[in-house]
């Protein structure tokens, strides 16, 4: 068992914290202020090939492993959590779908376009009355002719709102199987089609710099081969599509604790408090003990995840462990960063103050805590 990144993996983690550095750096505290999705930053990491990391290159990807593109999230998340998610969105759940059940046409349409970073992606799973409850979703998509025709509303949608967004990969009910439960699947709606409506973007408590907007489809049609996949198939592709995202948070996740970690260790080595720095004293150094304990171990069950994604083996129980465990390290981490700051630490200027507000949602967004110890206790052996 190697523990050590490979040179292709290294040199990866040096190119992303080095753009992050002086790329993104300079403009999250604006961003996070401001609520504006930097569209400049990202049509860079597109020009860099970043946003389609894990894709094949015959799409306009990297063609790159799972295992880089958990570091590429990490590394962004160090420096703005925001633009993190809006990345992961984008892969995870905008390109991968198509990337997995797209036709050949499909793909050549919307994967390259995607994977150069021309147009951001989504997906639309989330509901105002089905969350956690992902079977309980209530948008019909209906065929008439040679179109589907679809109804309902969506919820809590990343990138929807972003100016090169491109489509939205919506997870609907297309009918009613023999057993009598509900059919699902998963069809392709582009930006600007009729009667596809977005909401103006949604006020959060953190994640500023990521566009979150609400959705309605009110007779929206599309082409019958919009289809992503087979007919049917909707649910069973959400819940593999999830399970790659889960590990994607979970990078935010150590990315974010990692960030708190130097932030915190550089402030205690600076800061003097009866006439030493705070490094000197055994509480802090405690706390800080426990922050790195922490972070390491949320970086290897997230890589473990990772690679077992990558050699097709099961991981939906590692990437659910990856994603309780790194997001509410996460959490922890801000927290004690904020603790140690002390005053500091509560105001606007001071970063751990935004990861501190942005750490949150790592432990509700793509499945609940909650949600994720159950799946984790139904793959105990």
């Amino acid at each position: 068992m190697n523990f050590e990144l490979g040179e292709e993996h290294i040199a990866l983690r040096r190119l992303v914290r080095d753009f992050a550095e002086k790329e993104v750096a300079p403009i999250a505290a604006e961003v996070d202020a401001s609520g504006q999705f930097p569209e400049g930053v990202v049509t860079k990491l597109g020009e860099l090939g970043l946003l389609g990391l894990p894709f094949p290159e015959e799409y306009g990807g990297g063609g790159a492993d799972e295992l880089s593109y958990a570091i590429l999230l990490e590394e962004l998340a160090r420096v703005d959590c925001g633009l993190g998610l809006s990345v992961e969105a984008h892969i995870s759940l905008g390109g991968s779908p198509l990337n997995r059940w797209g036709t050949p046409e499909q793909k050549r349409r919307w994967l390259i376009p995607l994977a150069q970073g021309r147009m951001m992606g989504s997906i639309g799973l989330t509901e105002p009355e089905a969350g956690s409850d992902l079977g309980g979703i209530s948008t019909t998509a209906a065929l008439d002719g040679d179109e589907w025709v679809i109804n309902g509303n969506k919820c809590f949608i990343t990138n929807a709102g972003a100016g090169s967004h491109g489509l939205v990969n919506v997870l609907t009910v297309t009918g009613q199987r023999e057993d009598g439960r509900k059919e699902y699947s998963i069809i392709i709606v582009p930006r600007g089609t009729p009667g596809y409506e977005v909401s103006e973007p949604r006020q959060k408590l953190g994640l500023h710099s990521s566009d979150t907007r609400d959705l309605s489809f009110t007779d929206c049609r599309v082409p019958r081969e919009n289809l992503l996949g087979e007919r049917g198939a909707g649910y069973r592709q959400a819940l593999a599509v999830l399970d790659e995202g889960r590990f994607g948070i979970a990078a935010l996740g150590v990315g974010l604790s990692q960030a708190c970690l130097e932030l915190s260790l550089q402030y205690a080595r600076e800061r003097k408090q009866f006439g030493k720095p705070l490094f000197d004293f055994q509480v802090i150094q405690f706390k800080l003990a426990d922050i790195a304990i922490n972070v390491e171990l949320a970086r290897l069950i997230t890589y473990k995840a990772a690679v077992l994604c990558q050699e097709g083996k099961p991981y939906t129980k590692e990437a659910a462990m990856a994603k309780v465990f790194a997001s509410e390290v996460a959490v922890r981490a801000a927290e004690e960063g904020v603790q140690i700051h002390g005053g500091y630490g509560y105001m606007s200027e001071c970063p751990l103050s935004r990861f501190y507000r942005d750490a949150k949602l790592l432990t509700i967004g793509e499945g609940t805590s909650e949600v994720q110890r159950m799946v984790i206790a139904r793959h105990l052996p």
